[in-house]
C-alpha cells in the first residue's frame, strides 16, 4: 500500500485545492442557510431531511463559526474521502498503480462532484456513505472478516440518518446478495446483526417521524408534485451522457463486474448498481441521485482498463489525460473558482436591465447579505421598546435562513417563516408590536395586518429571480389570531 500512497495523496491534494478555491467565493446557497439553521434546532429529524446534516452543521459552527470556507470544508472533505476510497477500492479489486491513478482521475474529471462537494448539503455525505459501504462490502468479500459486515451496517445506519436515498442503495445490495455465493450470505448471522445495528442507529429518526405524523411522506408528495412529476424519464438517462469519458470508464467497470472473469466474485456490486439505476429511473428520481454509484464503477473500470493494457501499461496515461483535460474548462461552472466578474465574462453572460441571469445554483448565492443588511437597518430604526417586541417574518426558508445565519453578526431576533422546518419552530411573539416582513407579497401581509408600510422593493444584479424584486414591509396591528393563522398553514408548509 505504501507505494501507492503518493499517488493517492497527490490526487487528494489536487481535489482539495480546487474545491478550496471554489469554497471561498460568492456567498451561502439558500439550501446551505437552511442546513445551518436546523443546526440551531438539533433534533432527531427535520421536516425536509434526516438529522445528520444538522449535527455536522453544529460541528462546523463550533470550529469555524459561520465562515463560508469553514462550513464548506465539510462537503469538500467528504469529496476528498470519496476520491481516496475510490482509489482504495481499485486496489482491493486487484488494481495496481495505473488503475489507482485512473480511478482518482475519474473523480477529478466527474464534473457534478465539484458542485456536490462545494455546497453544504446532505448530497456529498450521501455519496461518501455509498462509496464507503461498497468499500466495506468488497473488503468483506476479500477477507470474509465479519467486522466489515458490521462496518457496513454502521455505514448504512449513518447513511439513513443523512439522506433517505440510501434505502435505494441498500435495496440494490439486497438484490445483489442473491448473486453472491448463491445467496449463502443470508445464512450468516453477522449480516442480521449488521442490519440490527443499522436499525438501532436509525431508530431515533423513525420515532421522531412517528411523533410528527411522518412529515417525510408530505415532503415526498410535495416534491413529486413540484419537481419529480415534471421530470422526463428519458432525461434521467440522457443526463448520464453529459459526461461521456467518465461514463465510458464506468461502463467498462459495470461490464467487468457483471460478466468479466477477473472481477466475477464482485458481481454483487455490478448487480446492485444496475438495480439502483433502474429503481431510481422507475421512481422518476433526479439524475444526480444515482451519481453516488459512480465511484465504485470508476474503480472497477480503471482496474479493467489496466488489465486490458497490461502488455503496454503506458497507454493508461493517455486515457487518464483524455478523461481529465476536457473537464478542466467546465470546472468554473460547477464550483465558483472565478470571481463573479470573471465568471460573467467566462460564461459570456449579458446584462439586461441591470440584471445578469446566472445559473440557478450561483444565482442562489447572491442577495442574502443585502437583504439582511436592509432588515437590520429597519430594525435599528425602531425604538428600544419596539425592538423588544419585534418579529422578523420571512416568506421562505432561504430568506429566513439568511436572517438567522447572516443576521447572527447583527444580533437580529430569530426569524420566523411558515416554510418547511421553520414552521415547526413557531411564530415567535404573537403579541409583537412590530413585524418586519421580508419577501411576503402585499396580499399576504394585508391579510394579517391592518397597518403596513412598504419600505423597499429589493433588487440584486445577480440574485435568482425568486429573490429579485421582493418587498420589505413594516407591519403593525395584527387583525387575525396569530396562533390560528400559523396552525392553519400546516398543510402548505412545503408549497
Amino acid at each position: 500500500m505504501k507505494k501507492y500512497l503518493p499517488i493517492i495523496l497527490v490526487l487528494a491534494f489536487i481535489k482539495l485545492i480546487i474545491q478550496w478555491f471554489g469554497n471561498k467565493n460568492y456567498g451561502f446557497h439558500r439550501d446551505e442557510l437552511l442546513h445551518l439553521s436546523v443546526s440551531e434546532h438539533l433534533d432527531w429529524g427535520f421536516m425536509e431531511f434526516p438529522p445528520l446534516i444538522g449535527f455536522i452543521g453544529k460541528i462546523a459552527y463550533w470550529f469555524f463559526d459561520y465562515s463560508l470556507v469553514g462550513v464548506r470544508l465539510f462537503p469538500t472533505l467528504a469529496g476528498v474521502g470519496i476520491l481516496v476510497l475510490c482509489c482504495l477500492i481499485a486496489k482491493e479489486l486487484g488494481g495496481k498503480s495505473k488503475a489507482i491513478l485512473l480511478a482518482g482521475i475519474c473523480i477529478l474529471s466527474f464534473l457534478p462532484f465539484y458542485r456536490n462537494h462545494t455546497l453544504f448539503q446532505p448530497v456529498a455525505f450521501d455519496q461518501l456513505f455509498w462509496t464507503l459501504g461498497f468499500y466495506f462490502l468488497i473488503k468483506f468479500i476479500n477477507s470474509q472478516n465479519k467486522k466489515f459486515l458490521i462496518l457496513l451496517g454502521i455505514t448504512f445506519g449513518l447513511g439513513l440518518m443523512n439522506k433517505y436515498t440510501v434505502l435505494v442503495w441498500s435495496f440494490g445490495l439486497f438484490i445483489g446478495l442473491f448473486f453472491y455465493q448463491k445467496g449463502n450470505l443470508f445464512k450468516n448471522k453477522w449480516l442480521y446483526i449488521s442490519a440490527l445495528l443499522s436499525l438501532l442507529i436509525f431508530l431515533p429518526n423513525i420515532i421522531w417521524q412517528a411523533q410528527n405524523d411522518f412529515p417525510l411522506l408530505g415532503h415526498l408528495q410535495a416534491l413529486n408534485e413540484s419537481q419529480l412529476d415534471n421530470i422526463n424519464r428519458m432525461e434521467f438517462g440522457l443526463e448520464q451522457l453529459n459526461f461521456p469519458f467518465t461514463l465510458t470508464i464506468s461502463l467498462f467497470g459495470l461490464f467487468a463486474l457483471i460478466v468479466g472473469k477477473d472481477l466475477k466474485k464482485y458481481r454483487i456490486v455490478g448487480i446492485a448498481s444496475v438495480v439502483i439505476f433502474i429503481t431510481m429511473w422507475l421512481l422518476n428520481a433526479k439524475a444526480y441521485y444515482v451519481f453516488a454509484v459512480y465511484p465504485v464503477l470508476f474503480a472497477a473500470g480503471a482496474v479493467k482498463i489496466e488489465s486490458l493494457f497490461s502488455g503496454k501499461p503506458i497507454w493508461v496515461y493517455p486515457i487518464a489525460i483524455i478523461t481529465l483535460v476536457p473537464s478542466i474548462y467546465f470546472i468554473p461552472e460547477l464550483t465558483p473558482i472565478l470571481p463573479i466578474d470573471r465568471y460573467v465574462e467566462y460564461a459570456d453572460l449579458k446584462e439586461d436591465n441591470g440584471r445578469v441571469e446566472l445559473t440557478g445554483d450561483y444565482a442562489d448565492m447572491f442577495g442574502w447579505e443585502e437583504q439582511v443588511k436592509l432588515v437590520d437597518s429597519v430594525y435599528q430604526s425602531l425604538s428600544p421598546k419596539e425592538k423588544n417586541n419585534c418579529v422578523l417574518w420571512a416568506e421562505n426558508y432561504g430568506e429566513a435562513g439568511a436572517l438567522k445565519i447572516l443576521g447572527n453578526k447583527y444580533h437580529l431576533p430569530n426569524p420566523i417563516s411558515r416554510h418547511g422546518s421553520f414552521w415547526t419552530w413557531g411564530h415567535g411573539n404573537k403579541d409583537a408590536d412590530v413585524w418586519i416582513s421580508l419577501g411576503n407579497e402585499q396580499e399576504s401581509v394585508e391579510y394579517v395586518f391592518e397597518d403596513i408600510e412598504l419600505v423597499k422593493i429589493i433588487t440584486h444584479q445577480y440574485a435568482i429571480g425568486e429573490e429579485n424584486g421582493i418587498p420589505l414591509y413594516i407591519c403593525r396591528k395584527p387583525k387575525v389570531n396569530i396562533e390560528k393563522w400559523w396552525k392553519d398553514y400546516e398543510e402548505h408548509i412545503f408549497d
